[in-house]
């Protein structure tokens, strides 16, 4: 399976590559909202790792953006907003999952 996953945090990233990387999954990894947007015009992953807290173009507002396309892939939301309207706003943007930073492995993984 090949993922998007949008993150800007140097060490969160490679920490969550490598990890999926060594449970099978193909990862491309971009630093940026708007990075993340032209990965997403590609149409070549089945599934989004989403930060919210993204330069050049807010997480919330990728994420919005896809719905509004009718993007129905599978967006798992991976960030340190984990106030009660943080999570739902992302869920009501249109995740299919919220996970609060920080996060183990086992978590991201089941």
């Amino acid at each position: 399976m090949r993922l998007l996953f949008a993150e800007d945090d140097p060490m969160i990233g490679a920490g969550v590559r490598q990890g999926l990387a060594q449970e099978g999954f193909a990862v491309d990894w971009v630093r940026d909202g708007a990075a993340a947007e032209l990965a997403l015009a590609e149409n070549v992953h089945e599934a989004v790792l989403l930060d919210l807290g993204l330069p050049r173009k807010d997480g919330l507002d990728v994420l919005s953006a896809m719905r509004r396309r009718g993007d129905k892939r599978p967006v798992l939301v991976l960030t340190a907003k984990g106030s009660e309207e943080d999570v739902v706003a992302g869920l009501e943007a249109g995740a299919d999952d919220y996970v609060t930073k920080p996060f183990s492995r086992e978590e991201l993984h089941v």
